[in-house]
């Protein structure tokens, strides 16, 4: 791995550390927090297979 694939890598989870606290007090009913994060999760999904067909 070199620097140019450490620090984006740094940058989000940086971001990450940051949003996940207002992400987790903003969903304290369980089912709710279920249905945004099956949300990102397709998201994430969406991007990660976008990306493997493009590159």
């Amino acid at each position: 791995m070199n620097l140019e694939q450490i620090v984006p890598a740094i940058a989000l989870i940086a971001v990450l550390f940051l949003v996940l606290p207002g992400f987790m007090s903003s969903n304290a009913n369980k089912k709710l927090f279920l249905k945004n994060l099956s949300i990102w999760a397709v998201i994430v999904l969406v991007v990660v297979v976008l990306l493997y067909i493009i590159f």
